[in-house]
């Protein structure tokens, strides 16, 4: 498929989203804001961004169809922006990832973290070239997000076994390890999809131990943002979901595939830190556990904007 190739865009507020905003009794305020999710044209700052980032985001669907979450890591140059509705990723995925091999003519989702400046891009479109170390999206929507509950810090690169593979472990169960990593996390990244619009990638971040796990799987507060709901006006209507936790200090991954309902309550019940009432619970039924990331942090501090987190019984601590 050529590069250029036009294609009718999704533009514009989805059911989903439009359920949820309404929910959540934020229908204006979402609606001053729909034009970033308008016809796209990258500009030149754009262009300018994308060109300096090293870390980038991708979910999409491995050749079963399930959804999947996987970080990529390139120097200054690796995103480039082809035309004002083009970009291409120069880099592989590498061994033992789910979605290396990532399948074209599907729609995935994408987004692009400063983390030291606390700036993030995202990125949805149809993946037209999938070959090797390049892959080319014809980009529907690109806007930024807020800087919220992004945790300054800086990565560089750093050398992995080129097998890849062999440090990689897939299965349905958490182990100690995967716990451990989960419990710890300020960061993770989530996957959904929407029938009609394909895959989407966004951050979320909050103080380390925001995500919980008890009988029933994994489970986080939602907290307040730019009340678009991207994510959750998803899941309003597919319950698929693909987490991706990263151990920033060793490189080390977990890639959850599964499902999540919203759970709506009383806001600032115990758990909910977010105090938004919205509280996402996760399903896993697949996992890739490894340490596929060629990057490692050397600073690290906490957003400023991290609520404080509350435990089951609503004591905080």
């Amino acid at each position: 498929m050529m590069i250029g190739t036009p294609w009718l865009a999704d533009v514009g507020f989805h059911a989903g989203e439009l359920a949820v905003q309404r929910r959540a009794g934020v229908t204006q305020d979402a609606a001053r804001l729909s034009g970033m999710l308008g016809p796209v044209a990258l500009t030149a700052g754009m262009a300018g961004f994308l060109r300096d980032r090293t870390f980038l985001v991708i979910s999409g669907r491995d050749p079963s169809g399930r959804l999947w979450t996987s970080p990529l890591v390139g120097r200054p140059g690796f995103l480039e922006v082809l035309s004002d509705t083009s970009v291409a990723v120069h880099a592989a995925l590498p061994a033992g990832d789910p979605l290396r091999g990532l399948k074209a003519s599907q729609k995935i989702g994408m987004v692009t973290v400063e983390f030291a400046t606390r700036r993030r891009v995202r990125i949805n479109g149809i993946l037209t070239v999938s070959d090797g170390d390049l892959l080319v999206v014809e980009v529907e929507q690109a806007y930024g997000n807020c800087p919220q509950y992004i945790q300054p810090r800086v990565l560089v690169p750093r050398e992995i076994d080129g097998a890849g593979g062999d440090y990689v472990r897939q299965g349905s169960t958490l182990s100690t390890d995967d716990r451990e990593l989960i419990r710890a996390a300020d960061t993770f990244f989530l996957g959904t999809a929407n029938p009609e619009r394909g895959s989407d990638a966004s951050h979320r971040g909050g103080p380390s131990g925001f995500v919980r796990i008890d009988e029933r799987g994994l489970w986080w507060p939602d907290f307040t943002g730019n009340n678009l709901f991207n994510s959750f006006g998803n899941i309003a209507v597919n319950p698929e979901a693909s987490l991706l936790f990263i151990e920033f200090a060793t490189g080390r991954s977990l890639q959850l595939s599964g499902t999540v309902q919203i759970e709506w309550g009383e806001p600032g019940r115990p758990g909910d830190d977010g105090r938004t009432g919205r509280i996402a619970h996760f399903a896993l039924q697949r996992l890739v556990a490894g340490r596929i990331l060629p990057a490692r942090e050397i600073t690290h501090t906490p957003s400023p904007r991290n609520p404080a987190l509350t435990d089951r019984q609503g004591r905080f601590r």
